[in-house]
C-alpha cells in the first residue's frame, strides 16, 4: 500500500489521481483519438468498480461479526502497520470496530476486543491508521501455583 505524501497539509494521492486520470484520457484522445478516449474511460470505470467491488465484499464480511469483536487482540497488533486506512483494518478483523471517541472528530480512535478481553484501540487521522496500543487484562494470582512446595519430613 503506498504512503500517502504530505504536501502542505493535503495528501498528494488525492491530487494525483484525479490529475492522472485527466492525463491518461488526453493521452489516450492524442494518441488514439474517440476510441482511445473511450478505452481509458472504460479502464477508469473498471478501477472503479474493482475498488467499489472490495470494499462492498470487505463490508459484507463484516456485517457477520459483532461490533468491535476480532478473534486475537494480539494477531491484530503484530499485524497493523502505521499509514493503513481503516477499510484495510476492517478487513482484517472482518468486523467494524467500536468506535471511541466522539462522532465525527479527529483523530478517531476504534476498538477491537478479543474473547480474552484483551483489546486493541486504533488511532485514525484522515482514515490513515497513526498509532495503537494492546491493552491485556491482569491474570488473577493463583495461589496453588506461587506457593513453595513444604519441605519432606
Amino acid at each position: 500500500m503506498p504512503q500517502c505524501v504530505k504536501i502542505g497539509g493535503m495528501q498528494f494521492q488525492k491530487i494525483f489521481v484525479p490529475i492522472a486520470s485527466v492525463v491518461l484520457v488526453v493521452v489516450a484522445y492524442r494518441a488514439y483519438g474517440w476510441g482511445g478516449v473511450a478505452i481509458a474511460l472504460g479502464a477508469l470505470v473498471m478501477w472503479l468498480l474493482l475498488h467499489f467491488t472490495r470494499m462492498m465484499q470487505v463490508l459484507k464480511r463484516a456485517t457477520d461479526r459483532p461490533i468491535g469483536f476480532v478473534d486475537s487482540a494480539v494477531m491484530l497488533n503484530a499485524k497493523l502497520k502505521p499509514g493503513v486506512n481503516l477499510l484495510h483494518v476492517v478487513a482484517m478483523t472482518r468486523a467494524l470496530g467500536e468506535l471511541v471517541s466522539p462522532k465525527d472528530s479527529q483523530p478517531e480512535l476504534f476498538r477491537w476486543t478479543d474473547a480474552s478481553e484483551s483489546f486493541v484501540t486504533c488511532e485514525f487521522r484522515q482514515g490513515k491508521l497513526v498509532t495503537w496500543e494492546l491493552v491485556r487484562p491482569t491474570q488473577p494470582v493463583d495461589a496453588t501455583t506461587t506457593t513453595p512446595p513444604a519441605p519432606a519430613p
